[in-house]
């Protein structure tokens, strides 16, 4: 990168799960005098470490990391939460003439720290309730109730998601707009340069299936029985994690080791599939090849076009 063209304000390495984001975001942030930020909802949890693909500290070769390990997996995560930190976080290493490399497939996530977006409080007798009618109904008549009041909401939320379902019910009610009208069209709050990387789905299938391998291999359900002592059944999010939420399925009998491999794979395939489909709706991000033929090149292409945008 010529010394002479200023730095981007904030770079976002964005795509699916097992795209290869995390090195090319140590990479960026070594080359460009920066910090990686995360953008992973689930790495902000501590202890989950394996099941999460978290960078070990050898990994993230010297290059500071932000906000990991930052909530109990007993607290529910809030992307108004997030949001504060991750614009501190930002804010600081901007001030200090650093580069933010944000990095992280969450996408709600991602919009929140970069983007002009403000979230609705929460009403605690409308949150009672459709905890309630959860409860005791489950999770599919609320689904039905969003996806007649918000058709684009119940396409992006999974029909067993309850806690995502009761708060996209709480907006609307709290707001009078569907829960997608509370997300407005992208508006930067930073000058931003947006990098998605992109690999096909047959090897990213391929991806996925061989890094359920090594996660099983490198102990994720010691992970899994440890962080459960910790109170992971009670956490609403991080039970709900990949992986953790089928292996605790398989210590309550409800399935077996086996099946709970092999659905973490078919459950993150699917969640993959919908992660490419946020970043593809947002005409910001440059995507750049992953694949395995062009993984070589892909950190000189992301900083070619880091300065190309720099310049522009």
């Amino acid at each position: 990168m010529s010394s002479s063209a200023p730095a981007p304000r904030v770079i976002t390495v964005v795509g699916p799960t097992a795209a290869g984001k995390s090195d090319l975001g140590v990479f960026l942030a070594r080359r460009l005098d920066g910090e990686v930020v995360n953008a992973d909802s689930m790495q902000l949890y501590r202890g989950m470490d394996i099941g999460t693909a978290k960078l070990t500290v050898e990994e993230r070769g010297g290059v500071p990391h932000h906000l990991l390990d930052v909530w109990d997996v007993t607290e529910t995560a809030n992307v108004a939460d997030y949001q504060k930190l991750a614009r501190a976080e930002i804010d600081r290493l901007l001030a200090e003439g650093r580069t933010p490399v944000l990095v992280g497939g969450s996408g709600l996530y991602v919009r929140g720290a970069v983007d002009a977006l403000d979230f609705p409080g929460t009403d605690p007798a409308i949150r009672a309730r459709l905890e309630e009618e959860l409860a005791a109904s489950g999770p599919g008549p609320l689904h039905a109730r969003l996806a007649a009041a918000d058709p684009g909401a119940g396409r992006a939320i999974l029909p067993g998601n309850g806690r995502r379902i009761v708060r996209a019910l709480e907006v609307i009610e709290i707001t009078g707009k569907p829960f997608t009208a509370n997300l407005p069209g992208p508006d930067s709050v930073y000058d931003t340069v947006q990098i998605g990387v992109d690999v096909a789905r047959p090897e990213l299938d391929e991806r996925i299936a061989d890094r359920v391998d090594r996660m099983w291999e490198a102990g994720l359900i010691d992970e899994v029985r440890a962080l459960e002592a910790q109170g992971l059944r009670e956490g609403l999010t991080a039970s709900r994690a990949l992986g953790y939420q089928q292996i605790l399925r398989s210590f309550a009998g409800e399935c077996t080791e086996q099946e709970a491999r092999d659905e973490t794979v078919r459950a993150t395939k699917r969640f993959a599939r919908r992660q490419d489909s946020w970043f593809r709706r947002d005409p910001r991000v440059h995507w750049l090849s992953g694949a395995a033929a062009d993984r070589g090149e892909l950190p000189q292409r992301a900083l070619a076009l880091i300065e190309r945008a720099v310049t522009a």
